[in-house]
């Protein structure tokens, strides 16, 4: 298949924000081209949001099982796990993804270009040959496909994505020191692990191992875990990992590691100055990610850079004309669901697409899946007060919950904060079973602008774990019902 060489609109990289916009590019009639160097799907669906959520999902059957007993039942023998098993079902529901994006790029009509692109000026791209070999081959590059060669387009965005971050003298070795990468595919499981940092990597792989068997050592340089939640929240989930058996150390840092030839031994600095020596099989780095800007000919071009991002206005524009960038590379929050969105306002603009405007980022959601789940949208408490906001906060806990408590899923919270004077819901914190699918909800009510009084005059189904969600704005209000 031969295609052509000028375009409306390309698009630098495949994955969750680069193959949606081009999707949305090609609905609104913008002849579109998408250039991808290793697999469709990018970090996310091959190595990230996808296939971890896949290891998690095993760990959670396997939780389950252990205590079978908890809901009357009897599993005959031993429950065990197979890690190669669980690893190949996770490689394999990344597959069947990654196929399924192929199939969307045909049917939406979006060249795929395959190869790594380069800036040669603006409004021109050079494709050549891949030179990074995939860790794993997905779905293999189709025969005669199109790839080396000259591009121009009128539109070129940017949305080549992120890459773990190395703290220097700690850099990943790919057998003793682990990213992600690594961690999602090891040949054996470990017996112990160190992860360094308690963000939702971290803490996703230090749950996922550690409800394997394996004996985790969190060290995370702040006072509190996963630091950009509400410290109420993060307080009760470190409760719940320490009490499975997992040893979290704060406001603490690696400072160097011994390799041996199959175990490491991380030197924890403790804020007092003091260091532990924590030997184990595997150390994880899981210290943030940093953006792909590297040879892309953005120096050439004078493209504005700030701490290892693209600076883009608000409708993803950077200082040069024609040249866009979205999701990880254009910074943070780093997240697939903010890739996808910002890369639909970006292309509406260039469309001129009527009552398209700027992505408020207040009200992008997080999710973390480890056990307890964890999720918020907004303000915390703290960054509420700070701002000088006068509040009103509702909490309520999934004990006191009917559809938690049958579930064998007593342990969590609910946690909302609304403005005094206005009754705006302007934060929500969730800490529990399934609260990564109860989130959506305040989500949804704060793109809404809604209030109290609307909220409490919702019906929620009983019996469900939402019901929460509504005890909680009463709660606020002093006229919670079931607590």
């Amino acid at each position: 298949m031969v295609l052509a060489n000028n375009y409306d609109v390309i698009i630098i990289g495949s994955g969750p924000g680069g193959y949606v916009t081009a999707i949305r590019s090609a609905q609104l009639g913008l002849k579109t081209a998408i250039v991808e160097r290793e697999h469709l799907g990018g970090i996310c669906l091959n190595w990230g949001c996808i296939p971890t959520k896949a290891l998690l999902r095993s760990a959670e059957i396997f939780h389950y099982g252990q205590h079978a007993k908890d809901y009357g039942l009897t599993i005959e023998g031993k429950i065990s796990a197979d890690i190669n098993a669980v690893v190949k079902r996770s490689r394999g529901v990344s597959a069947q993804l990654n196929a399924g994006i192929g199939f969307l790029m045909k049917k939406n009509k979006v060249d795929v270009i395959w190869g790594e692109a380069k800036l040669s000026k603006p409004g021109e791209i050079v494709v050549s040959k891949t030179s990074k070999k995939p860790m794993e081959p997905q779905n293999p590059v189709p025969k005669n496909a199109q790839g080396e060669g000259t591009y121009t387009a009128k539109h070129i965005i940017l949305a080549t994505g992120a890459r773990p971050r190395a703290l220097p003298g700690i850099e990943p070795d790919g057998k003793l020191i682990w990213t992600y990468f690594e961690a999602m595919i090891p040949p054996e499981m470990p017996k112990s692990l160190v992860v360094m940092g308690s963000g939702a990597i971290g803490i996703e792989f230090a749950s996922f191992y550690r409800t394997m068997g394996a004996e985790v050592t969190v060290v995370e340089l702040l006072p509190n875990i996963m630091p950009v939640e509400d410290a109420e929240i993060s307080a009760i989930a470190r409760k719940q990992f320490e009490k499975q058996g997992m040893k979290i150390i704060t406001e603490a840092k690696v400072t160097k590691v011994e390799k041996a030839a199959n175990s490491i031994t991380a030197h924890v600095e403790t804020k007092d100055g003091k260091v532990e020596k924590i030997t184990a099989d595997r150390l994880i780095s899981a210290v943030g990610v940093q953006g792909n800007i590297e040879n892309l000919g953005l120096e050439a071009l004078g493209v504005k850079t700030d701490r290892g991002c693209v600076v883009i206005d608000s409708y993803g524009k950077t200082n040069v004309p024609g040249l866009y960038a979205i999701g990880d590379v254009a910074g943070p929050p780093m997240l697939a669901h903010k890739a996808e969105h910002e890369g639909v306002i970006c292309v509406e603009k260039i469309a001129n697409f009527p009552g398209v405007h700027p992505l408020e980022k207040d009200k992008i959601p997080g999710c973390t899946y480890c056990h307890p789940q964890v999720a918020s949208v907004g303000l915390t408490e703290a960054k509420a007060r700070e701002g000088g906001r006068e509040i009103r906060v509702g909490r309520y806990p999934f004990i006191a919950n009917g559809k938690a408590v049958a579930l064998g899923e007593e342990q969590g919270l609910v946690k909302t904060i609304f403005d005094k004077k206005t009754g705006q819901l302007i934060g929500a914190h969730m800490v529990g079973a399934e609260v990564t699918e109860l989130i959506q909800g305040f989500v949804v009510a704060m793109n809404l602008e809604t209030t109290e009084e609307e909220l409490m005059h919702t019906v929620f189904p009983h019996p469900t774990l939402s019901e929460m969600m509504k005890e909680s704005v009463l709660d606020a209000y002093g006229r919670v019902l079931n607590a």
